[in-house]
């Protein structure tokens, strides 16, 4: 199997020889978490080996970057497809924003959470919400439509089963004794969970009838989405789905679809294009205000004194919810994970230990009577309503000898202590490619929309459990409901909802949106020629705004060695070279770098160097303001490269100075390489 090409001598060793900090450097071999374990024991080839496991020189190997996926590798990492590989990695460049190293070891034995301070953002709680309707929302709907399968006895020897157990267990008050069974099962054993609950696509499945029904996008385009849309990467029309989800919601999810980005752009300042654009959540508030004055009222904080300690109120609550939502969510993924675990994570470890907790409820549901439990019960509420002197007590004394007792009870560290998030799971595969220097190719990306064609369905997507006919449908049936029909995605439940969905500018509306577009990207362009000017003249936020709209037909490809960049206005690249004892990040103005196979070579010198263990702290950072970028992809239809921002130690260990790079195209797949490459421990800010 190709390995593909080969970066040999290609980058200088920067002048500051990192080996010099050794002694203070932890190394991913140093296997200060298990995710590092993990990764470094999979780089050396399991019996099941991917292409990043395969063995080759010492040099950085391109395994496709920048390739169609058609040309890279299957599998990438042994036991894992490269679409789900993919998956992980695309949602985990939306979920990381800002990470910071920590000196103590990660609760659970997994860097990679997050932080109790966190930062709030409406982008980031747009992310969270996004995260719950592709985790949580994906798996209830699913489960939803298995039960409404068997209510309908459609299909109906399974049904029989289900039901004569039940009343088989009612009568001889086995009840409990068999749902835990069942439950030890279906954790234990995953080929049960196939047979008692055969697969079949969710957007297939009528959640009133049980049976099959058309696609709500007109077509099975995609197997695990709610609408069945097409997709031209396995898992992307759930993750479009979300983002509609979420811009859907009224209030407070408008700010989250529009409001200000964690990626820090840097303030506002005269000339840039966001200047005359106006604030969309400003917008929505003078909605709300013009709908109450044409009502009679009077809306401002004069009159209305519950208006500013409400609006407070709610953006200080934002927070905890925040955290809140991404708490449940890492928690129900560490559940799914533990139930099926991905390579290299251990295959029977997590669900034999979740199966010994369930085991005891067997045998005391057996002995325990539905008396002894009701009385056990009530006593319980009555304990918690009426006992607080002792509970107040009990809880001081707790936190007197034992600081932070909650923490050490939380699933994490107990139930599910070892298990990953998507997000630990998705940087422990990424580790697995450094370790082996040979670093994961991004999720390719196709331009061109989905082909309007139903998805290949195969046994292990779409059947039933013993003669059953799959949803008891017939081949016609299936094939009638998958094939495309353009009108079903406008099909609303009436003519109210139809009226309140479309909304039409008219020719006048639309030649006036039209001329305000020419207009305002007139305007966007001359700001950006303007900035060249300010960026000579010394202006530093003109010059991180330089590049950041990079000009259409530019080849902007790099990687996985150097990438395309501006550091304080200049072109050039970051590149990362590992031919020292710890690899380094460094930044050079030299064109002639992405030349590859050149000799080692001493002009080469860099404008800075970083040892990659002695990165501190990274966050993503725009070089435009959030205004100006919504306004750049409204007028202009482009792309905006957004930055980097490095933090590494000091001589004292603490944070030293800032280094941003900006108009960098394949920022995510740095960020990707340099969280993966070093032996921090990382929080999530």
């Amino acid at each position: 199997m190709a390995t593909g090409a080969v970066y040999k001598d290609l980058l200088s060793v920067p002048d500051e020889d990192p080996r010099q900090e050794a002694d203070t450097t932890t190394m991913m071999t140093d296997a200060p978490t298990e995710s590092h374990a993990l990764a470094v024991e999979a780089a050396k080839g399991p019996e099941e080996r991917g292409a990043v496991q395969v063995g080759h020189a010492e040099e950085v190997v391109n395994l496709g970057w920048n390739e169609p996926k058609e040309a890279i590798a299957n599998p990438l990492v042994g036991g894992l497809n490269n679409e789900d590989l993919w998956i992980l990695v695309r949602r985990f460049n939306k979920q990381m924003y800002h990470v910071k190293e920590i000196p103590d070891p990660p609760p659970g034995g997994l860097d990679l959470n997050i932080a109790d301070e966190e930062e709030f953002s409406p982008d980031k709680l747009r992310s969270n919400i996004e995260r719950l309707y592709m985790t949580i929302g994906i798996g209830l709907m699913s489960v939803g439509k298995h039960v409404v399968r068997l209510r309908s006895w459609r299909e109906t020897r399974r049904t029989a089963w289900f039901c004569s157990a039940y009343f088989a267990a009612w009568l001889l008050d086995l009840l409990m004794p068999l749902v835990s069974a069942t439950l030890i099962t279906l954790i234990i054993c995953p080929p049960a969970r196939a047979i008692m609950f055969p697969p079949a696509p969710i957007a297939l499945v009528s959640a009133r009838t049980g049976g099959v029904q058309k696609p709500k996008a007109g077509t099975l385009g995609s197997l695990d989405s709610i609408t069945g849309a097409p997709e031209n990467h396995k898992g992307e029309a759930v993750e479009q789905e979300a983002s509609n989800f979420v811009n859907g919601i009224a209030s407070v999810a408008l700010s989250s679809a529009t409001g200000k980005h964690p990626q820090g752009g840097p303030p506002e300042e005269d000339g840039e294009a966001g200047d005359t654009v106006p604030d969309p959540t400003a917008i929505a508030i003078g909605a709300a205000d013009a709908k109450d004055k044409a009502a009679g009222g009077a809306p401002s904080k004069e009159h209305d004194k519950t208006k500013v300690p409400m609006e407070t109120a709610m953006w200080t609550q934002m927070r905890p919810i925040m955290h809140g939502l991404a708490d449940l969510t890492d928690t129900w993924e560490r559940f799914a994970n533990a139930l099926s675990p991905t390579p290299p994570f251990p295959r029977d470890r997590y669900r034999v230990r979740l199966a010994a907790l369930v085991a005891p409820l067997v045998l005391v549901s057996v002995f325990v009577t539905s008396y002894i439990f009701m009385k056990v019960m009530t006593f319980g509420v009555g304990f918690g309503f009426f006992g607080d002197p002792i509970i107040s007590r009990g809880l001081a004394l707790l936190n007197r000898r034992f600081p932070n007792w909650q923490k050490l009870l939380e699933l994490r560290n107990t139930v599910l202590k070892g298990v990953p998030t998507n997000a630990q799971l998705a940087i422990t595969l990424l580790r697995i490619g450094e370790a082996n220097k040979a670093p994961l190719p991004p999720p390719p990306h196709v331009a061109g929309p989905p082909p309007e064609k139903p998805a290949e369905l195969s046994e292990k997507d779409l059947r039933a459990t013993g003669a059953d006919y799959p949803l008891n449908a017939t081949q016609e049936e299936l094939d009638e409901a998958m094939a495309h029909d353009p009108t079903t995605a406008y099909e609303t439940g009436g003519s109210d909802i139809d009226a309140s969905k479309n909304v039409r500018h008219g020719k006048k509306g639309s030649k006036v949106l039209g001329f305000f577009k020419g207009t305002v990207k007139g305007g966007v362009e001359t700001a950006i020629g303007t900035d060249k000017v300010k960026a000579a003249a010394g202006s530093h936020h003109a010059k991180d705004r330089l590049g950041a709209v990079p000009p259409r037909n530019v080849d902007l490809t790099s990687g996985p060695v150097e990438f395309r960049s501006r550091f304080n206005g200049k072109k050039g690249h970051v590149y990362i070279t590992t031919k020292t004892t710890i690899p380094c990040v460094a930044f050079s103005t030299d064109s002639t770098i992405e030349k590859i196979g050149s000799a080692e070579r001493e002009d080469l010198h860099p404008l800075w160097s970083i040892p990659v263990g002695e990165i501190k702290e990274m966050r993503k950072a725009g070089g435009y303001g959030w205004k100006a970028k919504l306004i750049v992809g409204w007028a202009m239809g482009r792309e905006v490269a957004d930055g980097l921002e490095i933090i590494p130690r000091d001589k004292a260990g603490q944070a030293g100075e800032k280094i941003r790079v900006t108009a960098m195209p394949l920022r995510d797949e740095l960020f990707n390489r340099l969280v993966a490459m070093g032996g921090q421990k990382w929080e999530c800010w």
